[in-house]
């Protein structure tokens, strides 16, 4: 990473709550193509999605350890973005407070997508392991 001035560690830290801002919003559209693939059993176009997912989600976990960095070497290793956030100059301040609680709110709402895929993958697998297998204990006293 070299050596940056503080502003110049600010500004790559908020150019990436930016990027990764685009980001959720692709990942959300592909989890929701994923999702309707797997209520179709689409597995061909499950596996072109899983591909399409892994370079955004790889992108996005390297600029969250970046930022980290970047918060750590500006504030110290136990600091947090609040801490960032409040030392910004006011304007700045609430331009990037309203931006990082944007991204917050569209990274639980992809973390709520990718559960309810995983339920639903996973629900189809129970169900294709009965029909393949059958139960069981189906006629196992009680």
């Amino acid at each position: 990473m070299g050596r940056l001035t503080r502003d110049q560690a600010v500004a790559r830290l908020l150019d990436g709550i930016q990027s990764d801002i685009e980001a959720c919003g692709v990942v959300r559209e592909l989890l929701e193509r994923q999702f309707e693939a797997a209520l179709r059993h689409r597995a061909a176009e499950l596996s072109g999605l899983a591909e399409q997912l892994m370079p955004q989600l790889d992108s996005m976990e390297q600029r969250r350890q970046q930022r980290v960095q970047l918060v750590r070497a500006l504030h110290g290793a136990n600091a947090g973005m609040d801490q960032l956030l409040n030392g910004l100059p006011p304007a700045q301040r609430s331009s990037a407070s309203a931006d990082w609680a944007r991204l917050e709110a569209l990274v639980r709402d992809c973390k709520q997508a990718t559960a309810r895929n995983g339920s639903l993958m996973a629900d189809q697998y129970t169900v294709m392991q009965r029909v393949l297998h059958g139960e069981d204990q189906l006629y196992a006293p009680r």
